[in-house]
């Protein structure tokens, strides 16, 4: 790990002028990634500003009827949040599929959002990589990508993006709220703050230097229900092979609105418009279902070894979909921990 310099902080501009000042400067939230990716070499910061003090930490209701959730609200405390469970059960579902409970404990909202993708070929500062250095070759396309895109991937890249919470919150309609330098501020949607790989892979984000997620920001709950599914190879401490989060309004039998998203898929969250473009109208029938996802994974284009994706995908958002049409409502479990209470272990990282 090579050397930096590293401040702390006490509010918001001062943060943001740090970095802003700083070509090499990096925010540090919880460090659940970009520690593991400063370690391994991959990247290499000259100065670390330290946000994880900074007062970002509360889930408040807005006057639209929504919730607001600081950028440094906790992955734990915010599955838990009985607003969270309540109002939007995918979100809660997606954050507590990830990860492993003490690096939920760590792991912050703005944080989780800017993860960077697990590529081994990315992580491997001895391989060539583009999206690590531009205009080195993607080896993955020929080599090892079975857990990789299959859809909105480019010669230069074929990574996913990791993260569950994103795909949830893809979903649900959120958006970013963004501060930055002369106390500029913006609002992004979540399903364009990433971006797909093109001939830039280097840049997983439409955020700038010295921009500061300050919250994420959930538009009041739509009619229906929600639920996130993750399919991955082993029960717990994996990343998605497929994962889909869905917001299903069925009346008489017929589907009156939805929204549905694809995580382990693509560069980023992948927002099926296509998908819900057929769904609305249709019966609320697994054969609906079924064509709707098949109008949007027609543009999937699998690589040698990835191409089970395709059907996993579909058969997942079947499911998922089924289950929030059927009378019962969603055949998940409950999602975490009862409201009100707090996971055990530590509740704080850097």
């Amino acid at each position: 790990m090579k050397s930096f310099s590293y401040v702390r902080p006490s509010d918001v501009d001062t943060a943001i002028a740090a970095v802003a000042a700083d070509p090499a400067g990096s925010y540090l939230g919880g460090g659940t990634n970009l520690v593991d990716l400063m370690k391994l070499g991959v990247a290499a910061p000259g100065l670390l500003v330290d946000v994880s003090g900074l007062p970002l930490t509360e889930v408040t209701p807005t006057p639209e009827g929504g919730l607001s959730v600081g950028a440094n609200v906790r992955n734990s405390d915010l599955a838990a949040h009985p607003l969270v469970r309540a109002r939007y059960p995918a979100l809660s579902q997606a954050l507590l599929a990830g990860a492993s409970g003490q690096l939920r404990n760590a792991a912050t909202t703005g944080g989780n959002l800017l993860q960077r993708t697990r590529c081994l070929y990315f992580q491997d500062v001895g391989k060539p990589c583009n999206k690590r250095e531009p205009g080195t070759g993607c080896p993955a396309r020929e080599g090892v990508h079975r857990d990789l895109a299959v859809l909105g991937h480019s010669a230069h890249c074929v990574a996913t993006h990791p993260s569950d919470m994103a795909v949830a919150l893809a979903a649900l309609d959120a958006v970013v709220r963004l501060r930055g330098p002369d106390e500029s501020e913006r609002t992004v949607p979540v399903t364009d703050f990433h971006r797909l790989p093109g001939d830039s892979p280097e840049r997983d984000t439409v955020i700038e230097h010295g921009e500061l997620i300050t919250a994420v920001e959930l538009p009041a709950p739509a009619p229906g229900r929600s639920a996130y599914r993750k399919a991955r190879d082993r029960a717990s401490y994996a990343f998605a092979l497929v994962s889909v989060a869905a917001a299903l309004d069925v009346r008489g039998g017929a589907v009156r609105s939805a929204r549905l998203a694809f995580g382990g898929l693509a560069h980023k969250p992948w927002r099926a418009r296509a998908a819900e473009e057929a769904l609305v109208g249709a019966e609320a029938t697994e054969e609906s279902f079924g064509r709707a996802a098949d109008a949007e994974l027609s543009a999937a284009e699998p690589l040698r070894d990835n191409a089970f994706k395709v059907e996993l995908a579909r058969n997942l958002a079947v499911r998922v979909l089924a289950s929030l049409a059927a009378p019962g409502g969603p055949d998940a479990p409950a999602a975490g921990p009862a409201p009100g209470t707090r996971p055990p272990g530590p509740n704080s990282g850097s």
